[in-house]
């Protein structure tokens, strides 16, 4: 849900990527639906285990819910969001995981999109 939010959010070409320490083989029918709600279709979301990504120097990084990800992933910034897996909950669980998401977008998208290098006009 995070990635679908923040591509949502962003607007501006940011490449943002989602990975679990424990991903299921198809993403939560629960987070499908949550995400439907707002317009946007998760069914083709294929969740990615972080070692997909572990080649790669991100910029920022948020971790939802995980003690330390500082041998897993190579960030010039990692934030902890402390956002819990809504995966034992029902629909209200992914729905108020689903705003939490969103506030912290909010909260940070301004300075995500202050530190993109400034297109140059011809």
């Amino acid at each position: 849900m995070a990635e679908a939010l923040l591509k949502l959010s962003a607007k501006r070409g940011l490449e943002v990527c989602s990975a679990g320490i424990k991903p299921g083989k198809e993403v939560n029918e629960q987070a499908v639906k949550a995400m439907r709600e707002i317009g946007y279709d998760l069914s083709g979301h294929e969740p990615k285990h972080i070692s997909a990504f572990s080649d790669i120097k991100f910029d920022y990084v948020a971790k939802m819910d995980v003690p330390d990800l500082g041998d897993m992933v190579t960030a010039k910034w990692i934030a902890d969001w402390d956002i819990p897996d809504p995966a034992q909950g029902g629909m209200a669980e992914y729905r108020k995981i689903r705003q939490m998401i969103a506030g912290k977008i909010r909260a940070e998208l301004p300075h995500l999109l202050a530190q993109q290098p400034k297109k140059k006009r011809a």
